[in-house]
């Protein structure tokens, strides 16, 4: 099959957050099955700045009734993948991709609208055919309705895959300050009042419409976790699917990590002891081997489960633990956390920022990762923690239900610790059930630790189950 892959940032082309590792994953794991894979994206300043790439095609140009948008395709290529790159400077020559360093640019519907169409031209110019055109998230969301308007031929054979990473960001924008689709009457009466909600546009027009998790797909056909789109998912809930994100395990792996005190492996966990001794150096924590770590790394804010962390911090405090968290975010939680980290200093530690090394050295040290997310449609740091056999305390929500297995659940077979409610006390009780286990059992805690580092989810697995929507 011929994929165009329409995506707003690629790992190592230009990457804000998690969109970005899918970006760059999955084509490539597509490609490993076979298929004819061409990514399409905005050509950022950071990409001219770092490529200087050329143009492949003459220059394009859309109309739209009293403006006309000329611009440029470049040519990059990721791991001999082609990449094309929309270059219009108007839109996309500005320091960061989607905001500056505080604030979202205003013009941001204008901008992705503009992509999504020219997304489209840019397959033309090249000549390239898709048989899928699968687009991410709500920056692309509308390209499935630009497919839909297409009366040159061209995309007539296309089915359009429209894959949600994040509900909760939906882009939506008032219809007016959208210059780009002033002439799109279409779209008048899908209005909320004068607001375009993209990803409802991406619902509608796509043949297809999936999640990062099948738990999380499950989560968006409910009316609490649809991100108050209830009766959009519902009217297309036959053509709703969850496909679980892979993990890098190039990066995340004990056997050969450059950033961790000693390498280790599931059948010998004396490296994970060194590697806790140094995380504990590295933070200023006490150095106490039989005190459990408790490590966390995430954004600060309340989708990571920090309206129900801050409560109950104080009385975690008071239990033989220590607790290391890495992150940057809403500065009133980060005060929250410094002002305790400042009263328990040998309990723990707070680093706010972000730091590679730091990160690694947590998922390597820690006994346990807290992951106790409001919603987390599919999320990593598990996967990563369950590869050091860093027991991960979750939430039963999107893909953390679908990739750890509680103790009390199947203890057979369990990788960690998971609560229902999303309160503090059922945290606080999930986090007791945990020390109870590290400090009770701890040769069950090894032989779990084991059990979790033999989990896998792999890009192949999920470039498959890809492959088998394509031709559903």
């Amino acid at each position: 099959m011929k994929i165009l892959f329409v995506v707003s940032e690629v790992e190592d082309l230009v990457k804000t957050g998690g969109l970005a590792d899918v970006g760059k994953a999955l084509p490539l794991a597509l490609a490993e099955l076979g298929h004819e894979v061409t990514i399409v994206m905005p050509y950022y300043k950071q990409l001219a700045d770092k490529f200087n790439a050329p143009d492949c095609c003459a220059k394009q140009t859309l109309d739209a009734g009293h403006q006309s948008y000329e611009f440029a395709v470049k040519r990059l290529t990721l791991e001999d993948l082609p990449v094309l790159a929309v270059d219009y400077p108007e839109y996309f020559e500005r320091k960061g991709l989607y905001s500056d360093d505080y604030h979202a640019y205003p013009d941001n519907a204008e901008r992705f609208a503009f992509f999504a169409s020219a997304a489209l031209q840019a397959s033309k110019a090249v000549g390239f055919q898709p048989d899928i055109i699968h687009c991410n998230d709500w920056h692309t969301a509308l390209t499935p309705y630009f497919v839909s308007i297409d009366n040159s031929g061209f995309f007539a054979q296309a089915k359009t895959i429209f894959t949600i990473h994040n509900g909760a960001y939906q882009g939506t924008h008032q219809f007016s300050d959208i210059a780009f689709l002033q002439t799109h009457y279409k779209l008048h009466s899908q209005l909320d009042g004068d607001a375009l909600n993209f990803v409802r546009m991406g619902i509608r027009y796509a043949n297809k419409i999936n999640a990062v998790s099948p738990n999380y797909a499950q989560e968006l056909l409910s009316s609490l976790g649809s991100h108050h789109l209830y009766d959009e998912f519902q009217n297309r809930r036959d053509d709703v699917s969850g496909i679980l994100n892979g993990c890098d395990y190039s990066q995340w792996d004990p056997i050969n990590d450059p950033h961790i005190a000693k390498n280790f492996h599931h059948a010998d966990l004396s490296g994970k002891k060194a590697c806790k001794a140094e995380l504990q150096k590295e933070l200023g924590l006490p150095k106490k081997v039989r005190v459990p770590i408790i490590g966390m790394v995430c954004r600060l804010t309340d989708q990571k489960g920090f309206g129900f962390i801050l409560p109950m911090l104080t009385k975690l405090m008071q239990h033989n633990v220590q607790l290391a968290i890495i992150g940057t975010g809403d500065p009133k939680i980060s005060l929250f956390l410094r002002d305790v980290a400042d009263k328990y200093p040998k309990k723990m530690a707070f680093f706010e920022g972000f730091s590679v090394r730091k990160a690694h050295m947590i998922e390597a040290g820690s006994d346990f990762f807290l992951m106790p997310s409001l919603f987390e449609p599919c999320g990593l740091n598990q996967m990563y923690s369950l590869a050091y056999g860093t027991l991960p305390i979750v939430r039963a929500v999107g893909g953390l239900k679908d990739t750890v297995i509680d103790l009390a659940e199947d203890p057979g077979s369990a990788t960690g610790f998971v609560f229902e409610q999303p309160d503090s006390s059922a945290l606080l009780s999930c986090i007791e059930r945990a020390l109870l286990f590290y400090h009770e059992l701890p040769k069950a805690l090894e032989l779990t630790q084991q059990r979790a580092m033999h989990s896998r989810f792999t890009w192949e697995a999920a470039a498959q189950d890809y492959q088998a929507l394509y031709l559903s």
